[in-house]
């Protein structure tokens, strides 16, 4: 029987729980060429450079007729793609424009004046905690901290935000290249169609009366479908990498008791420690829409013009020609330059805001809560492969401290 073909194999949920064995059956030829003409690249210095490469499309229109589309919000919609599906100058455009009541350097405080805010939260998940035996991290705690925090960023309204977790489930779906079928694909149209129609309202209601959140700082200078074209992005991309992110620290932790134990210790660690994380365990594990406007020579292999391309951030951040032991989880890895928030004009506009849950969110939980131990491992995963992280993760806690 001949074997499915790697691309296949690494989005079968089968692997889910650990798809790096197949990672790294991946760097044996730095660029595979599958059956469907699909070329995916593997290794860090080959995916660093096409990422940096203009050659290197984020729009998916430009493939070759009979490739899918991967990514792309489906037209039905009427909504223009949002920013990360476009290249430029449409994308700096869009991207510039965002960014200014984003962060710096038009508003340097917007981030910093969350901080207060998000120990709060924290605080009032964790204080959730006392009297209880067992946790499931996902569901007490990484999936409440981003959603309130991106609705906070968005200005949306806190009696909302519940309706937006199986928005963001449907919509996050739809990124992984298994979810062709026609019951995901409807799935995730309807989904898109609430939030897009919820977002319309909200919109037109910050532009007639301006709040807080960056909707209303937007409404302005962008078009009303542009701006919901950005909020769902945002929401998704804002939410969904960070609760895997979270999540993915308190699972590599309890894995490594010696490290936990020195990180209770020593709390200066929590940098080191979580970058070394979005290295070891990252919340988007590969970039499957991108495509070549050019004949591209990499590694010894021309990807040919309009051929789609996936990026595998997960397996180039664990290449041995750039990374020493890169099996092994060390937060006292030198020039840890990962892909874990992607790189180039598209690297993760979230990023900032990412790290600020990330550090509000990873230190008080571990040390507030003495844990017993996993009750799962491996524990039940999402079904994305993309957006790769736990769908729970139940555990046993002995104890709360104030």
């Amino acid at each position: 029987m001949t074997p499915d073909p790697i691309s296949a194999q690494i989005i079968d949920y089968a692997n889910r729980a650990d798809p790096y064995p197949l990672y790294a059956e991946l760097r044996k030829t730095p660029v595979i060429r599958e059956d469907d003409g699909t070329y995916l690249v593997s290794t860090y210095h080959e995916v660093r450079s096409l990422a940096n490469d203009p050659r290197l499309s984020n729009d998916t229109s430009n493939r070759l007729p009979g490739y899918a589309r991967t990514g792309q919000p489906a037209e039905e919609t009427g909504l223009p793609p949002s920013f990360i599906f476009t290249d430029p100058p449409v994308h700096d455009r869009l991207r510039d424009t965002i960014n200014r009541p984003f962060g710096p350097p038009h508003s340097p405080r917007f981030l910093d004046d969350l901080r207060g805010e998000l120990a709060t939260v924290v605080s009032g998940l964790l204080d959730a905690f006392k009297g209880k035996d067992q946790v499931d991290i996902v569901e007490d705690f990484s999936y409440p901290l981003p959603v309130t925090a991106i609705c906070r960023v968005l200005g949306v309204p806190r009696e909302d935000e519940p309706r937006f977790h199986g928005w963001a489930d449907a919509l996050a779906s739809s990124l992984d290249p298994s979810s062709g079928g026609d019951n995901h694909q409807e799935e995730a149209q309807r989904a898109r169609q609430e939030l897009g129609a919820y977002l319309a309202d909200l919109i037109e209601t910050k532009r007639r009366h301006p709040g807080p959140g960056i909707l209303s700082a937007l409404a302005p200078d962008m078009t009303p479908a542009d701006l919901e074209a950005t909020a769902v992005l945002l929401l998704v991309a804002g939410h969904e990498t960070t609760v895997n992110a979270i999540t993915n620290t308190t699972l590599t932790l309890l894995r490594h008791p010696d490290v936990l134990e020195r990180f209770r210790n020593e709390p200066q660690l929590a940098v080191p420690l979580i970058e070394e994380v979005l290295r070891y365990e990252p919340p988007v594990q590969f970039i499957p829409f991108t495509t070549a406007l050019a004949d591209i020579d990499v590694a010894g292999t021309t990807i040919p013009k309009g051929s789609p391309v996936w990026l595998m951030l997960a397996a180039a951040n664990r290449d041995p020609a750039r990374f020493h032991d890169p099996d092994r989880f060390d937060p006292d890895r030198k020039d840890n330059e990962h892909l874990g928030f992607y790189t180039g004009i598209h690297y993760c506009f979230g990023a900032p805001l990412a790290r600020m849950e990330l550090h509000a969110a990873v230190p008080e939980l571990f040390r507030r809560v003495k844990f017993s131990g996993l009750l799962e491992d491996p524990p039940p995963y999402r079904a994305n492969a993309v957006l790769r992280g736990p769908r729970h993760l139940p555990v046993a806690i002995d104890g709360l401290t104030a």
